[in-house]
C-alpha cells in the first residue's frame, strides 16, 4: 500500500546519500557499533541521515562540522533506537546546540529545608525539556568507545526520559514491561548505590558515581553504560541491565561478549578502555 510518510522518507534518503567510504570513516571511530550486523548498520545509518534532516545542529563560534562530524553525532544518537519502531521518540525538541567546549551553566536547586541554592558549574551536556539538546564537541568526540563513557546517548536519554513530563527516571514502557518492575529495580539500584557512596564518599563504584544525584541522571548513566559499558553495567546491576534490555530492545552486552570471544586483542582492547576510564 502507498505511504505519503514512506514516499517522503524515502526521498530524504535517496537526496542525503552515505557513501560506503563516509560510512566507513565514521563506524572506524565507534567501536560500540562493532558486531550489528549488515540489515542493522543499513537501518542505524538511515535512521541517522533521517535525524539530522530533522534536527538542527547548531555549531557554536569556534567549531565546524563537516558531513563526516554531524554522521558522527547522527549516529550514536539513533543508536538507542535501533530495535524501536520509528515513533518520533526524540520529539520535544528540533535543535542541538554544539560549543567548542565545555559551558558554563547556572544552575539552582531548592533544598529540603525550601532554601534555594544558586551557582554556576562546567558543563559537557545538557537536556531542556521542551528545549534543545546542548553538547560539548570534545564531549561527542570522546563518545562510541567501549569506555562507560557517552554524552550523545546520556543527553538522549533524559529527553526519552522526558517523555513523560520532567525527567524522573521512567520513560514511556512497552506494553511488556511493568511501571511496578522498573521502578523497584531502578529505585533498589540508586538506593543502593547511594548507600555505598554515603559509607565510602570516595568508593570506587561500578559505575560513574553520577548516577546518583537522582532517578533521571541514574537512568541517562545507566543508558550510557547499557551501551558503552554493557559487562560493567551488568556485574554492578544485572536487574537494571535487564530492564533497559527490555526497554531498547538490544543485548549489547551479548555482542560485545561475542566479539571478545571471536577476537583476544579486542578483549584486550575493551578491558584496557574500561579501566583507563572507571578505574
Amino acid at each position: 500500500m502507498w505511504s505519503l510518510r514512506a514516499w517522503r522518507r524515502q526521498r530524504l534518503l535517496a537526496r542525503h546519500p552515505v557513501s560506503p567510504e563516509q560510512w566507513a570513516a565514521v563506524r572506524q571511530h565507534l567501536p560500540i557499533l562493532d558486531g550489528l550486523d549488515a540489515a542493522e548498520q543499513q537501518r542505524l545509518r538511515e535512521r541517522a541521515v533521517l535525524f539530522l534532516q530533522h534536527k538542527h545542529l547548531s555549531a557554536l563560534p569556534g567549531l565546524e562540522l563537516d558531513a563526516d562530524a554531524r554522521l558522527l553525532l547522527a549516529v550514536q544518537a539513533e543508536l538507542p533506537l535501533l530495535h524501536l519502531a520509528d515513533l518520533n521518540w526524540y520529539q520535544g525538541f528540533h535543535e542541538i546546540v554544539l560549543y567548542p567546549d565545555d559551558f558554563v551553566s547556572p544552575q539552582r536547586h531548592r533544598d529540603a529545608s525550601g532554601v534555594v541554592h544558586e551557582w554556576d558549574a562546567a558543563h559537557s551536556g545538557e537536556a531542556w525539556l521542551q528545549g534543545p539538546v546542548i553538547l560539548a564537541w570534545p564531549g561527542v568526540q570522546a563518545s562510541g568507545q567501549w569506555d562507560g563513557y557517552n554524552l550523545v546517548i546520556h543527553e538522549l536519554a533524559h529527553k526519552l526520559d522526558m517523555l513523560n513530563g520532567d525527567a524522573n527516571g521512567l520513560p514511556p514502557l512497552h506494553s511488556n514491561m511493568r511501571v511496578a518492575t522498573w521502578a523497584s529495580v531502578m529505585q533498589s539500584a540508586f538506593d543502593l548505590l547511594n548507600a555505598e557512596l554515603d559509607a565510602h564518599p570516595e568508593a570506587e563504584t561500578g559505575i560513574d558515581p553520577y548516577a546518583a544525584e537522582n532517578p533521571a541522571e541514574f537512568f541517562a548513566v545507566t543508558s550510557e553504560y547499557f551501551f558503552s559499558a554493557p559487562d560493567l553495567l551488568a556485574e554492578a546491576y544485572p536487574a537494571v541491565y535487564a530492564q533497559l534490555q527490555l526497554f531498547y530492545r538490544q543485548d549489547p552486552l551479548a555482542r560485545l561478549r561475542q566479539l571478545q570471544a571471536s577476537d583476544p586483542d579486542y578483549q584486550a582492547r575493551t578491558e584496557e578502555s574500561s579501566i583507563a576510564t572507571n578505574g
